[in-house]
């Protein structure tokens, strides 16, 4: 470091400033130690476990023997919603979903909704099965195509439940 101890200079300039860079060195050092301490602990691994998907096979004995067939809310291209094929009111609703859960263990509903369908009337009817109780309202994005047991209209058949109730996570 150079330091000035004066001499022949001028008196009234004073004192000519100087940078003084040790409290700038000791700051950036602390900083880099700081920066160097710091940067292991940001590499952490987070390790994330995803349950492995497990279709099972359910026997047609099985479904037959089911007292609690899955719920399949469905909206129809002519503004009618029904439960399971039967035909519900919109203000009712709800209030049919509260007596049709309390008397279930799980409150998973399967909505479906035709093609030419309101999509309005879609989302409010989903609302009103939110409001009904359920927890989970799984969306079909295939529509049920096979005849429904015993010509019941709108209702899906056993086969198409069985793939839905063997692929719902309840937890989802």
């Amino acid at each position: 470091m150079a330091m000035n101890v004066g001499g022949g200079g001028d008196p009234k300039k004073g004192v000519p400033p100087e940078m003084n860079v040790t409290p700038l060195v000791d700051v950036v050092l602390v900083l880099l130690i700081i920066f160097m301490v710091i940067t292991p602990l940001l590499t952490k691994k987070f390790w994330v476990h995803t349950p492995k998907q497990e279709k099972e096979e359910v026997e047609q004995a099985e479904l037959d023997n089911d007292p609690d067939p899955p719920l399949v809310l469905r909206v129809a291209a002519d503004d009618t919603i029904s439960v399971n094929g039967t035909p519900i009111e919109f203000d009712e609703l709800p209030y049919r979903l509260k007596r049709m859960f309390a008397a279930r263990d799980g409150h998973i509903i399967f909505f479906d909704a035709d093609d030419d369908a309101s999509y309005r009337l879609a989302v409010e009817v989903m609302d009103k099965a939110r409001e009904g109780g359920a927890v989970t309202i799984a969306t079909l994005i295939r529509g049920l195509e096979s005849e429904a047991p015993e010509g019941a209209e709108g209702e899906a058949a056993p086969d198409d439940l069985a793939s839905l109730s063997a692929t719902a996570d309840p937890g989802a």
